[in-house]
């Protein structure tokens, strides 16, 4: 990958670096999540130091869930380190109760599953109970309520 001599990336490099694609790092900086590089005389966006970490944090952000919004709080959080930091710890606890709340629904929905195919007997699409499940699901929903609990 090419890098001007100042030592600034080109934007393939940031790329290769942070493993974000450049669509996307356009993208954040067209939404105003990673501010805008400094450009050559030849219009080429050049990245620095700051530029790599700032997308690292991002898409640490992202594998974990945040969405774009947390994102830009906690970037704003982070460039001020002498402030207390209630307001990140907030962030983190809500995402991580919507994360709890997800995890909750995805077990409910892997023993409903497990009903399903538990219960179907092998024969004829007629009388499957996967088929009559999935056809009827407001009855699977009154079956099951509760089911969150287990």
């Amino acid at each position: 990958m090419t890098t001007s001599r100042d030592g600034e990336l080109m934007i393939g490099e940031l790329a290769e670096r942070t493993g974000v694609k450049v669509p996307t790092i356009r993208y954040y900086e067209s939404i105003g999540v990673m501010p805008k590089p400094g450009r050559t005389g030849a219009n080429q966006r050049r990245y620095g130091d700051r530029a790599v970490d700032t997308l690292r944090f991002i898409r640490h952000s992202r594998d974990l869930g945040f969405d774009i919004q947390e994102i830009r709080d906690l970037l704003t959080l982070a460039a001020h380190p002498e402030r207390p930091c209630d307001r990140a710890d907030a962030i983190a606890r809500h995402h991580l109760e919507q994360v709890e709340q997800r995890i909750a629904i995805r077990q409910s929905l892997r023993g409903e599953l497990k009903r399903m195919v538990k219960q179907c007997a092998g024969g004829r699409v007629a009388t499957c109970r996967v088929i009559e499940v999935l056809a009827d699901h407001a009855h699977c929903q009154a079956e099951h309520k509760g089911d969150s609990d287990r």
